[in-house]
């Protein structure tokens, strides 16, 4: 293919995968992580909690620039993701072969790690620009230092330092490159370059002072408290999961490249194939002993952007056919990625998945909650206080109602992504009821943010803060799949005297979900509901009652073993129910099964539902 062809390509995917990630954008609910972003960017600052303050910068800039809504907070972030492979194709060309420039283009937006990004406003985008623009300035030092060189190098450390604690592994891994190279070594030398080091060193000051005035409380969630520091095998994980976000194919040719070019007598190539290695290498290394609870298959980007530039190297030396299949497996890789964020950005498919392990639940239900909450503060005094449960919710609903005050309630969930300090420094935490000086209050707890097994603690939890959990109504968003509790406390109302009655908790045992019914089946489950106790309970279908349940069978285990003692019905243990539903009077195929409890202090809740098929009959 001919150099011109080649650019040809490279530019319609590059505009079409912007007018891809332009459309997705305005449409995909905002993630949890980007609400918080946006937050924090209500509040302006130097650093926070959980990171330095450019990611916030951004958001704040970008709502300020194009208004409020989801397109706005994501343009900044698409604007710098389409900059990155610009710059990856003009390293390649500068250092290496204009043609092989356009291929590592191409590569770079077809890399799903970063052909998505800037769809979400996180703080991945200005890290893979920061990367990129310290390679950029690294393989220049190595033909001597210029003040450009110097100067390039100050904004990429600068940039990175403002970005995530993350950008850490990338100083690290550029110094050791530098110094495995005779020119890299005559290069650190140069005050020129101590002062861009310098220059980028005093960029961490603001987050480095804001951990110093809050008990380095930032630092030791994101280097202690989120890793477990213990060897554990799910590192072996790590090349499946890369293998799969990377596609096979490239993935084994940026390692081969590294491989290869780490002792090469081109400079460019041999710096770039050691930071690339180095970096891919140290997270594989960081997978046995950190943290696998939440997502870290991003991590190894600026290992590969290090890389790209080299893929021309062993792309030109395997046969047509294998060429072929790596471009194709790239494309299918980057059409998943991005099908699935359009597919989340759909209010149909979102329902369709309830239930599914897949279900994003940090991308769903917001929208609904934020018609609930505005439809119940209209009955309300003015002066109603809007409590959320964790920040997840406030964050959520601060961005759908336009408050970035909402007050959220201590919860495991703050703690465990670090918010917990900076919610305290704004003042947002609420600890007891009381607080609030005998305002009326709109409670919004999350039925789906703490284990099931926790789940009855954590409404015995938020009781002994605010005096009682009533159950003014229940929103169930995607059938159930995301379920919030909203409680209302009128201005003179009193703490519940005895044993505070908390929403119902329920499992149905029996059908399964997905389980497939041609003959009357038995429904049968358990349902809890401290304080006042289960008066009756229904058996629904896509939301209708069809049969009223027998309630009150023995379950011991579940009282004593499931609960571990927590459950205050007065029914003890005989909190098991039983129904028969026919399904003749069904038309065949897909039902929603679920359950309507109501209590006996008069409370009615609808309980998440999940499928079963229905089998014509025979």
């Amino acid at each position: 293919m001919r150099r011109m062809e080649i650019r040809t390509v490279f530019v319609v995917l590059w505009t079409t995968i912007v007018l891809l990630k332009l459309a997705i954008a305005a449409r995909l609910p905002l993630f949890v992580d980007e609400a918080f972003y946006w937050l924090e960017g209500q509040h302006p600052a130097f650093a926070y909690s959980d990171l330095p303050g450019l990611t916030a910068w951004l958001i704040r800039l970008g709502t300020e620039v194009f208004g409020d809504g989801l397109l706005a907070v994501r343009l900044p972030f698409i604007a710098i993701s389409a900059l990155v492979p610009w710059l990856v194709v003009r390293l390649t060309a500068r250092e290496f072969d204009p043609q092989a420039a356009w291929l590592s283009g191409c590569a770079a937006l077809l890399l799903p790690l970063l052909g998505s990004l800037g769809v979400m406003a996180l703080p991945d985008a200005m890290l893979a620009l920061a990367t990129v623009l310290c390679l950029d300035a690294g393989v220049r030092l190595l033909r001597g230092v210029t003040h450009g060189g110097a100067l390039l190098l100050a904004l990429g450390l600068s940039l990175g330092a403002l970005s995530h604690y993350r950008f850490i592994a990338v100083i690290g891994v550029g110094i050791v490159a530098l110094l495995a190279i005779a020119k890299g070594r005559d290069a650190l030398r140069d005050p020129r370059v101590w002062i861009a080091i310098a220059t980028g060193a005093a960029a961490w000051i603001p987050l480095l002072v804001w951990n110093i005035d809050n008990a380095e409380a930032g630092l030791r969630f994101q280097m202690v408290d989120r890793h477990p520091w213990a060897l554990h095998a799910d590192g072996w994980q790590f090349i499946v999961i890369q293998a799969v976000m990377v596609t096979p194919l490239l993935f084994a040719a940026l390692l081969i490249a590294a491989w290869r070019l780490r002792r090469a007598s081109d400079d460019a190539a041999r710096f770039l194939a050691i930071s690339g290695g180095l970096m891919v290498l140290g997270f594989f290394a960081l997978g046995f002993v950190a943290d696998t609870e939440r997502a870290s298959f991003h991590w190894p980007l600026p290992g590969y952007l290090a890389l790209l530039p080299l893929i021309g190297f062993v792309l030109m030396t395997w046969p047509r056919w294998l060429r072929i299949a790596t471009w194709a497996t790239m494309a299918l890789g980057f059409v998943g990625v991005v099908g699935y964020y359009a597919a989340v950005s759909v209010p149909e498919v979102r329902e369709r998945s309830a239930g599914l392990k897949w279900y994003p639940s940090n991308f769903a239900g917001w929208d609904t909650l934020a018609d609930a909450v505005r439809e119940e503060l209209a009955v309300m005094p003015a002066d109603t206080v809007l409590v959320a449960d964790n920040f997840k919710i406030g964050a959520e609903l601060g961005f759908a109602l336009g408050d970035p005050r909402i007050r959220v309630l201590d919860h495991p969930l703050n703690r465990h992504h670090g918010r917990a300090p900076q919610l305290q420094l704004w003042n947002l935490q609420l600890d007891a009821r009381a607080e609030l000086a005998g305002r009326p209050v709109l409670l919004v707890t999350g039925a789906n943010d703490v284990k099931f097994s926790a789940l009855l603690q954590r409404y015995q939890t938020i009781c002994a803060r605010m005096g009682g959990l009533p159950v003014s109504r229940v929103v169930n968003a995607d059938r159930g799949a995301q379920r919030f509790i909203l409680s209302r406390f009128d201005a003179d109302a009193t703490p519940d005297k005895g044993d505070c009655v908390t929403p119902a908790l329920a499992y149905v045992d029996a059908p399964v979900a997905g389980a497939r019914v041609d003959a009357p089946f038995e429904v049968r489950g358990w349902v809890v509901k401290n304080g006042s106790g289960v008066a009756s309970v229904a058996i629904t279908l896509d939301g209708r009652p069809v049969a009223e349940a027998q309630y009150g069978a023995p379950n011991a285990w579940i009282v004593e073993r499931f609960l571990r003692g927590d459950s205050r019905d007065p029914a003890g243990e005989n909190i098991g129910f039983s129904a028969t539903v026919d399904p003749a009077t069904l038309t065949p195929g897909r039902h929603w099964l679920g359950l309507e409890i109501t209590g006996r202090d008069g409370s009615v809740e609808r309980w998440a539902e999940h499928p079963i098929d229905v089998v014509p009959a025979r």
